[in-house]
């Protein structure tokens, strides 16, 4: 997943859902389509994640000065 930022693997998880949901696709198919949501839900939550320690940490910054003020 090169280059993809949340809010574009996000899109693509949506249009993953509404194909898998009409049923147009075959077995195979939405087999596949699956796998790609089940990547691209493990990439946005490593994204998630990522963004939740980050403020974490500002919080943590945060206080400390708060603290030593």
């Amino acid at each position: 997943m090169t280059e993809t930022s949340y809010e574009q693997a996000l899109d693509q998880l949506r249009r993953i859902v509404q194909q898998l949901e009409s049923g147009q696709q075959g077995l195979e198919q939405s087999l596949q389509l699956f796998e790609q949501g089940i990547e691209l839900t493990r990439f946005c939550d490593g994204k998630l994640q990522s963004v939740e320690d980050r403020v974490k940490i500002l919080l943590s910054r945060n206080q400390s000065q708060d603290r030593s003020a």
